[in-house]
């Protein structure tokens, strides 16, 4: 279970790549980790005074350690610099000069006025990737306003697809806004990469959270633009295939998701009751979401006279998709989750050993990996600075003078 030191761990795909990262809190900071479980460089530039906003984001802290901040900056190299002021600014630059990418959330207004913007980079850097995460991005009428994953849920119309028919819009319980914003940057750094390979040049990446709310929409936004359907809430059930929802079982609760007809067959016999596909109102997928509270009514009482492991293995035995309804502990005690090493353990240097999420995109040739835990406030700014060449004494006196 745990993680191979990083002499013994192959390089990734991104090995050779040396990132900025001008974020914090979690979308910028999940598209940077995502890009450093891939074997690129990370040097994470934070604030002096207090660092990244979620370091102090508790409970709950390992040893003294906000564990949001954990779950984030994995593989990653953490440099304090107050790039507001001209010293601090004119060390960026050096960096800059070093980096492949740059990945900023910063408002526009300010970014313009550190010169950080795309258009100033791009003018002295044309080979640098840049990307940009922002609530609504770099243009339109809102591209000055700020973005939060609540905010983003609740205007993308995501909350209004989530949640109970008869009860309120409800957030995902994930931060999904901050989290598909990410992906979406780092997939688009990766693209911009590799366009470079053919033009030498770089390119902006231009991603918000509010894009990336309406891309979830997915075929809820498809009906609507296409026919002008709305999609209702409908709580775990699904609107186009049945029975497709989450039944109570004799000692918790269980899904369903049975997608075609021969599903359903095998379901019902499973369940000792083979004439129910033979009913007109059951007989197809269409008629069965037509009927679904009536074909919730026949399968409910049955599911109950049983416990969850029971109906979960005979089901399995014939290939009807089910599974308990889990909290995260139940989740994470699944042997899928050791033999796929979706959780890793490294030493953290105050913390000790730090068991952490594991890398979910596999890679047969050259893998991503977990190989240092997250870096505590400008753990490797003296290292950095001293690439640079800056030696102690130097280093020291910027230290004093709070730039660092």
């Amino acid at each position: 279970m745990n993680a191979m030191p990083p002499s013994e761990s192959p390089p990734g795909p991104l090995a050779g790549v040396t990132v900025l990262d001008l974020t914090r809190v979690l979308a910028g900071p999940w598209c940077t980790m995502l890009l450093a479980d891939m074997g690129a460089r990370v040097i994470k530039i934070e604030r002096p005074d207090t660092g990244d906003e979620t370091r102090a984001w508790g409970p709950p802290f390992v040893a003294g350690e906000s564990t949001y901040f954990l779950g984030v900056n994995r593989n990653k190299e953490s440099v304090t610099l107050d790039v507001g002021r001209p010293e601090g600014r004119a060390l960026l630059d050096r960096l800059l000069d070093r980096a492949d990418v740059l990945v900023e959330n910063f408002r526009r207004k300010a970014l313009v006025r550190l010169g950080l913007d795309y258009a100033s980079l791009a003018a002295t850097r044309p080979a640098l990737v840049c990307c940009s995460i922002s609530g609504y991005g770099r243009t339109g009428p809102r591209r000055d306003e700020a973005g939060y994953d609540a905010v983003a849920q609740a205007e993308s119309g995501l909350m209004s697809v989530t949640g109970e028919a008869d009860g309120p819009p409800v957030r995902v319980g994930s931060a999904v806004t901050d989290l598909a914003a990410a992906m979406l940057a780092a997939h688009g750094i990766v693209l911009a990469l590799y366009a470079r390979q053919r033009t030498n040049r770089g390119q902006h990446v231009d991603i918000s959270l509010y894009d990336s709310a309406l891309s979830l929409l997915s075929h809820h936004a498809s009906a609507y633009l296409a026919v002008g359907a709305m999609p209702e809430r409908l709580g775990n059930r699904h609107g186009s295939i049945a029975p497709y929802d989450t039944f109570p079982a004799a000692d918790g609760e269980l899904v369903l998701a049975v997608g075609n007809d021969g599903q359903f067959r095998r379901l019902c016999d499973v369940l000792g009751a083979p004439d129910l596909p033979h009913e007109d109102a059951f007989a197809t997928n269409p008629a069965r979401a037509q009927h679904h509270e009536a074909l919730r009514a026949r399968l409910e009482p049955i599911l109950r006279s049983r416990p969850r492991a029971h109906w979960i293995e005979v089901l399995r035995q014939v290939d009807v998709p089910c599974g308990e309804v889990r909290d995260v502990a139940g989740a994470m005690a699944d042997p899928q989750v050791d033999a796929r090493e979706m959780t890793r353990t490294v030493e953290h240097v105050s913390a000790g050993p730090l068991r952490l999420p594991g890398v979910a995109v596999k890679l047969s040739a050259t893998p991503g990996s977990v190989r240092t835990a997250p870096p505590t406030l400008g753990q490797h700014t003296a290292a950095v600075f001293a690439e640079l060449g800056l030696d102690r004494r130097e280093v020291d006196a910027l230290r004093e003078r709070g730039v660092i």
